[in-house]
Parts: structure tokens; sequence; C-alpha cells
């Protein structure tokens, strides 16, 4: 859980410009205005390193094959 965390927090501060997925306990750190695009790539993203990860385990049970 904490390298998913990590992970989706890198990709909203790349993606989105957000600093950190943590609340905050204030309207103006917790609530951001996107656009669609950029929410659109964060979705590609995340997406994208699940099926990575996929991979990498179906590699490492499969034996590589």
């Amino acid at each position: 859980m904490r390298r998913t965390n990590a992970l989706l927090t890198r990709i909203a501060q790349r993606t989105l410009h957000i600093e950190t997925l943590a609340p905050r306990g204030s309207d103006r750190l917790d609530f951001h205005e996107v656009s669609v695009e950029s929410l659109r790539d964060a979705l590609q993203a995340a997406y994208d390193a699940g099926l990575e990860q996929g991979r990498k385990q179906r590699d490492a049970v499969d034996g590589g094959t």
C-alpha cells in the first residue's frame, strides 16, 4: 500500500501539479481544478503502472516465460 500511495502521489505531482494526496483540512489545499487533459494523463499513467506491475508479477510467477 505504501508503494501504491507513493506512486499515486508522484503521478499527481507530475500530471496534476498537486503536491500531496494527503488531506490537509483546508478546501483551498484539498480541492483542485484540473483540466480534463491532465486528468486523462493521470489516469493513463496509473493504468500503465498497474499493467506494468501485473506483468512483473506474472513474469515472476511464470519464471519469465
